[in-house]
């Protein structure tokens, strides 16, 4: 059985192995398996940064929606990249140094642990990042904490509906990338709620999962099965404030 520890760990390798391989590319999660190199246009509309503010992007790899969000904030702002990743955190300050900026910060940490101080930002940022934290609640509590009253979230993440089989999971992680950790959507927003926020899920769409592609790890069978199920793989975005 998997523990919170071991799951860490294993992203933690995946994402180091990825740093050795990427420059500004991070890997995304939310829908094609691809690498991707900007800020996602569902969230970062959400998050509306303007000049000035604060703004944290959770798992921020070698820095590419830091970047982005420093255009945003301009001369007056700041923006702070975590990163759980010691090569992805050198990737980032590499990066940042090729640019010239200098309000811009990159620090090693965990989400349940953010190395932040209480209610500091005003905007926090993630894209698909929370969904392979182990301890979600602990994520979004500490998310709230670092928040500014007023201040407000926006994320992109994968999540699931009816009861997604353990093979169907498998496959589709194999597919897609970055499923294994999804969880259902109703109990995802729950935590977000419990965490203090007001929040709501702003877009969403189905992660499509091809018959070619799972008869690659199925049986017809188990398609079947899974096709009647009408589980789904989702992409969403989510927005909130703190009160």
């Amino acid at each position: 059985m998997e523990t919170q520890e071991s799951i860490r760990q294993m992203v933690k390798e995946k994402y180091t192995e990825i740093a050795k391989q990427s420059s500004l590319r991070k890997r995304s999660c939310c829908g094609t398996g691809q690498n991707v190199v900007i800020m996602t246009e569902d969230y970062s509309d959400i998050a509306n940064i303007v000049e000035g503010e604060t703004v944290l992007d959770l798992g921020c790899g070698a820095g590419n929606d830091v970047f982005v969000a420093r255009s945003l904030v301009g001369e007056k702002g700041k923006v702070i990249g975590v990163d759980m990743t010691e090569e992805m955190i050198a990737r980032a300050e590499a990066n940042k140094k090729k640019l010239g900026l200098a309000n811009v910060e990159f620090r090693l940490g965990e989400i349940e642990a953010l190395p932040v101080e209480s209610q500091t930002v005003d905007v926090v940022v993630s894209n698909c990042v929370l969904n392979l934290v182990p301890d979600k609640e602990k994520a979004f509590s500490e998310i709230f904490r670092v928040l500014k009253p007023g201040g407000r979230f926006a994320i992109s993440d994968i999540v699931t509906t009816g009861n997604l089989p353990k093979n169907v999971r498998t496959a589709a992680e194999l597919y897609a990338g970055c499923i294994a950790g999804a969880m259902p959507k109703e109990q995802y927003m729950d935590l977000i709620t419990k965490a203090g926020f007001d929040a709501s899920v702003k877009k969403e769409r189905i992660i499509g999962l091809p018959d070619e592609a799972l008869d690659l790890y199925l049986s017809k069978e188990e398609i079947v099965r899974f096709r009647e199920s009408k589980s789904e793989v989702l992409s969403i975005s989510a927005g909130g404030k703190r009160p």
